[in-house]
């Protein structure tokens, strides 16, 4: 396992739980040494305590209130450390007798001492996955089947395993973070024949079934799951591979998450920010709508108490610039002059696709990509109707001039704003060029951000 950068702070988090916590520390191997208490919490490491140990490697992590529960790590250098869980019970004994022996003794901590049990088991089976992974790649081929059949029934052990603890452990720390990976997988054999014949009904069924149950085993509505490695990873897989790729599609379940993880501020708060960034990150032609969604519900509206004035007017400033030109929208209207001197109506563009187009000359991206276009998708679909409202972005005519003509563009509808007076910067986001929307015969966006290829490509669908 890679572990991630120990923070040397000391983080205080609030709690104001009755107790404390007490943990008797014994490593044989290191006496007179300075030992660091450590947690786990979304995808980082932080120490939480420190103890010198004595001559005879014992000493005491203590505290008057007790710690989130959660994984744990015993840290001395980045050679020599280990994890532990620490549930319930907080004063407990641990002891072993160097970093690298795999042998612990747990008093005191069932949750703790059961972990550690299973950390063994774990091992075992692992050991056992190997060997048969090997047998595997040597094996006659007569024998593969009864060899991975072996290989599944250590992961039904698994399995297994962690369903016994849900039931003997209930709503322990223990019991939630051996399941919080499991996701349960279909059987196959329950489908209607005709599905488990067809591949692709089969696939459908199948990212249908993890849809709904990718989140059975993983309460996300439990804090104590912040301070293990996996709520973050779990949030990301959800949100880029098991909800389906679309706005559509993921805009009510993502709401909905963020509705029943709100009462918890501390998840609500990681859960919000992190779909609010993911949204405005993806590469999913249309999701800068969610991000849209997301910053007006929860930062807009005030309820981002986390949020700093510094990063509200970044997410002001970026919904200003995507509001205006999000997919399924009619694209805002421009009367903008034409290199002539007369003025054109982008709404008044009869024509089944409409392309807007922003650029600059100067942009090192624009000057591939713009001539590209215009030979490549343009000139084979004009007589199909493909009309490109071509709008130079800055206001130097000459300059505008020479690219015009060292690249045959007068076949385009080609404008400008000289005195950048109808915002059109705003309205389509031309903070980055080129700028590419590709709207409809109604003047609805249908697609946008879109590369010579893909541009080819729908046209290719659209004007047939």
């Amino acid at each position: 396992m890679k572990y991630a950068a120990i923070f040397f702070l000391v983080l205080t988090f609030g709690f104001s739980f009755a107790g404390g916590y007490k943990i008797e520390l014994k490593i044989d191997s290191a006496p007179n040494r300075k030992i660091r208490l450590a947690n786990y919490y979304l995808g980082n490491i932080y120490a939480k305590d420190s103890i010198n140990l004595d001559e005879k490697g014992q000493g005491i992590f203590s505290g008057d209130t007790l710690l989130p529960q959660g994984l744990y790590k015993i840290y001395l250098d980045d050679k020599n450390h280990f994890d532990f869980l620490l549930g319930a019970d907080q004063e407990f004994s641990l002891s072993k007798t160097s970093f690298t022996d795999t042998e612990t003794l747990i008093k005191g901590a069932i949750e703790t001492e059961k972990f550690q049990e299973y950390t063994v088991f774990l091992k075992d089976l692992q050991t056992q996955g190997a060997a048969l992974n090997k047998k595997l790649e040597a094996a006659p081929a007569a024998e593969k089947e009864a060899i991975r059949n072996e290989i599944a029934a250590l992961t039904t052990r698994l399995q297994n395993y962690w369903l016994k603890t849900k039931e003997e452990f209930p709503n322990s720390m223990y019991s939630a973070f051996l399941l919080a990976n499991y996701v349960p997988a279909l059987d196959v054999k329950t489908l209607p024949e005709e599905i488990q014949k067809n591949d692709s009904l089969l696939l459908i069924a199948r990212f249908n079934f993890q849809n709904k149950h990718f989140w059975d085993y993983f309460d996300y509505t439990d804090e104590r799951l912040l301070y293990t490695p996996f709520y973050k990873p779990k949030l990301e897989t959800w949100f880029n591979k098991v909800l389906y790729p679309n706005y559509d599609s993921v805009k009510v379940p993502v709401i909905q998450f963020i509705e029943k993880v709100k009462p918890n501020k501390r998840i609500f708060q990681f859960v919000t920010s992190s779909l609010l960034n993911a949204s405005i990150n993806s590469n999913i032609m249309g999701m800068d709508a969610l991000f849209v969604d997301i910053a007006r519900k929860y930062y807009l509206s005030g309820q981002a108490f986390w949020t700093t004035e510094e990063s509200m007017k970044k997410i002001r400033e970026n919904v200003m610039f995507a509001e205006h030109n999000l997919i399924g929208k009619t694209a805002p209207d421009l009367s903008l002059e034409t290199y002539d001197g007369e003025y054109v109506n982008l709404h008044k563009i009869a024509a089944p696709i409409t392309v807007v187009l922003i650029y600059e000359p100067s942009c090192s991206h624009c000057k591939e990509f713009v001539p590209k276009f215009h030979d490549e998708v343009y000139l084979k679909y004009k007589d199909k109707g493909l009309k490109v409202f071509a709008i130079y972005s800055m206001d130097k005519k000459e300059e505008w001039t020479e690219f015009l003509i060292k690249h045959k563009l007068f076949d385009w509808i080609n404008v400008w704003d000289e005195r950048h007076l109808s915002q059109f910067k705003i309205l389509y986001d031309a903070r980055k060029t080129p700028g590419v929307f590709v709207l409809d015969k109604d003047k609805k966006i249908i697609a946008k951000s879109m590369t010579i290829e893909q541009l080819a490509g729908l046209m290719q669908q659209e004007l047939r």
